[in-house]
């Protein structure tokens, strides 16, 4: 079900896996655009793979017919791929996962992404996800986290994962990492509920720019700009056709500004921090 090409890969350095799965908690697939953005412009190998097979209902995810640059038909199954993105002089690698969420065999599923991490060294597991929330499109998306990692907790601010009810892959993988006692960390932005499954680049940044805090590395957020941009002016044009939404962002966008931020550590001191868990994480190693 797992199929890895480790062997004759350097080591990396400090390695950090950051992954998304498209489904349920990736609305608009803001998370995976995010890890997408990651690769873009890099090498960034495939370093191991899940197979689809085993793991999905194919009369839900459905596979694809394409055709080749030789004209030749070939099958798109639904693709889970490890890669690896290395940034010479930062802080950390990174094994990147944008993916999608198996219909069947959630623990066999999760217990390969755990696999992978403990054999390329993943210091720290982070999950991305996207969720619908009441908020303005016109105000900057708000990313919040949490671990279940008591020094994580404390370095970055984070809170206690206080949820109960059904759940989905990352769900299942979190615990599975904490038996393995792999320090994770899950991040979610907030998206307008009112856009449905409209793109939302700005949302992706917003991942972005917190990972690169943290992370010390290039995210490329930048890139997503110009695209935020139109997709901003296309929410913009969509609310205006609709006294009744207009009226409802407006209020959205004041309750927004009443609201006060939860005091966060400058984005300095939240790598400093998460430098300094890593250090004493290896010392008791």
């Amino acid at each position: 079900m797992l199929t890895t090409a480790f062997d004759g890969l350097a080591p990396l350095h400090q390695p950090i896996m950051v992954l998304a799965l498209r489904g349920l908690f990736d609305i608009a697939e803001v998370a995976t655009d995010a890890v997408d953005t990651l690769a873009e412009g890099r090498v960034a190998p495939v370093v191991a793979s899940i197979d689809p097979d085993p793991f999905f209902d194919f009369t839900q995810e459905r596979p694809q017919v394409e055709f080749d640059d030789d004209e030749e038909r070939q099958i798109r199954w639904p693709v889970n791929e490890f890669r690896v993105a290395r940034f010479p002089g930062m802080a950390h690698d990174l094994v990147l996962l944008a993916g999608v969420e198996p219909h069947l065999r959630y623990s066999t599923f999760a217990e390969a992404i755990v696999t992978v991490a403990v054999a390329l060294g993943c210091e720290v597991v982070v999950t991305l996800g996207a969720a619908p929330e009441a908020t303005p499109h016109s105000r900057l998306p708000q990313v919040v986290g949490s671990s279940t990692n008591d020094g994580l907790v404390r370095a970055l601010g984070l809170s206690r994962p206080r949820y109960q009810g059904v759940t989905g892959l990352v769900g299942v993988l979190q615990e599975r990492l904490d038996r393995a006692q792999l320090p994770a960390v899950s991040l979610r932005v907030g998206v307008p509920h009112y856009l449905g499954n409209a793109k939302h680049p700005q949302a992706s940044a917003a991942l972005l720019r917190h990972l690169e805090h943290v992370l010390g590395v290039p995210t490329g957020h930048a890139a997503l700009a110009e695209d935020a941009m139109r997709w901003r002016s296309l929410h913009d044009e969509a609310v205006a056709e609709d006294e009744q939404a207009a009226r409802y962002v407006e209020m959205l966008e004041r309750e927004y500004d009443r609201r006060m931020e939860a005091a966060m550590p400058s984005a300095d001191d939240l790598a400093a921090q998460f430098e300094q868990f890593l250090r004493e994480q290896r010392d008791e190693q």
